[in-house]
């Protein structure tokens, strides 16, 4: 949506985009899209609908006059590119976003989940032009080296993301998100964004945003500054009522907030005191680098890719393996820090890979192949 957004603004002569969902479901921001001039095909992928995806695809793709195709479903673009065989466009992408965490236990389980997922991985390798990935650390994951001579080419290209969203002044929304929850305004706000793992446990295979860990680092710090407050958003209803379960019973519940998915998370960020982010593992970390730009101090865990790192006065890092009385030490002294100008976090992100501007210009080096 920020990619498309930003081509908008710059009006003719820029790059069109549509969408398909292979989910078949409706989306969130497609009404958005399709004011942005977006066409979007509702196709569902999967084995009891398989002819009729196959035979739809290749009519999108006869009809479409293409001149890329770009897919961020990973080793399932393999598929959807042998079904569109002979019709698709010079410049075909494969995007690589989320961390495979996980991913190994579950196909693991199976073998023709995991023959799927192999196959899958030859036919990326053998109809993809370019891979791209959100960071080395997660290509590398996958067996792919940005830079090396290799067909398909291999190379980063991070989420892109309009700056001036999060970059400016606190002082009112701070005031208005102490107001919303009725905290007072000595106040010091603990910020976590991300879905909510399922598992209420520091090891689980899946729990790759760790928020169980996150709520028990903020649980010790608040025992021992009564004025930090936390903000928890993200997806997960079943993880979010037994959370609040443990909350009651520490008694937490005026000070500690699971608020679910939310809109405004610029808002939120430009009012916390720091981003508390321990993921096990990230693709890149977006939540990140988007508190950075809004100046807000991260602390994050060492699993996390380092190009999160844009702003380093803002950037902290504890290692997993740490205790969880470190993590709560760090987190008041990080929630202490003295700020670098917000001024100087715009111009940093603005000047990044992160920036919409800069990133659309890299995604329209790879589609340019295509042009006549």
């Amino acid at each position: 949506m920020e990619l498309m957004r930003y081509w908008h603004r710059r009006g003719a002569g820029s790059p069109q985009i549509d969408i398909l969902a292979t989910s078949g479901n409706v989306g969130l921001y497609d009404d958005e899209a399709r004011s942005l001039g977006a066409k979007i095909f509702y196709l569902r992928f999967g084995r009891a609908n398989l002819l009729s995806f196959v035979r739809d695809w290749r009519r999108i793709l006869k009809n479409g006059a293409y001149r890329a195709v770009h897919d961020h479903q990973e080793y399932i673009s393999g598929w959807h590119f042998l079904a569109g065989a002979g019709l698709l466009p010079t410049v075909r992408v494969t995007h690589i976003h989320n961390p495979i965490l996980g991913f190994e236990h579950y196909y693991g389980i199976s073998g023709p989940r995991r023959l799927t997922a192999s196959l899958g991985w030859v036919l990326v390798d053998w109809f993809a032009t370019n891979i791209c990935g959100t960071s080395v650390d997660l290509l590398g994951k996958h067996g792919y080296r940005p830079g090396e001579a290799f067909c398909p080419s291999v190379s980063v290209v991070h989420c892109g993301f309009n700056v001036g969203t999060f970059n400016g002044g606190r002082e009112v929304d701070r005031e208005s998100v102490l107001g919303e929850f009725g905290w007072p305004s000595d106040s010091k706000i603990v910020l976590s964004v991300g879905r909510l793992d399922q598992a209420l446990d520091y090891g689980h295979v899946q729990n790759h945003k760790n928020s169980w860990f996150a709520l028990n680092i903020v649980r010790i710090a608040a025992e021992r500054d009564h004025s930090l407050r936390y903000l928890m958003a993200g997806a997960g209803d079943a993880p979010r009522s037994a959370m609040e379960q443990h909350i009651r019973s520490w008694g937490m519940q005026d000070n500690f907030r699971l608020i679910g998915v939310r809109n405004d998370v610029p808002r939120l960020m430009r009012a916390a005191d720091v981003l508390l982010f321990p993921s096990v593992e990230e693709g890149l970390g977006m939540a990140a680098v988007e508190a950075q730009a809004a100046g807000l101090p991260v602390l994050a865990s060492t699993a996390v890719p380092r190009e999160a790192i844009v702003v380093p006065e803002l950037y902290n890092t504890v290692a997993l393996d740490q205790p969880l009385e470190i993590w709560a030490n760090t987190l008041r002294r990080v929630v202490a820090q003295k700020r670098p100008s917000i001024e100087k976090c715009r111009r940093t992100l603005a000047n990044s890979e992160f920036s919409i501007a800069n990133s659309a210009r890299h995604l329209a080096e790879i589609y340019l192949p295509a042009s006549p």
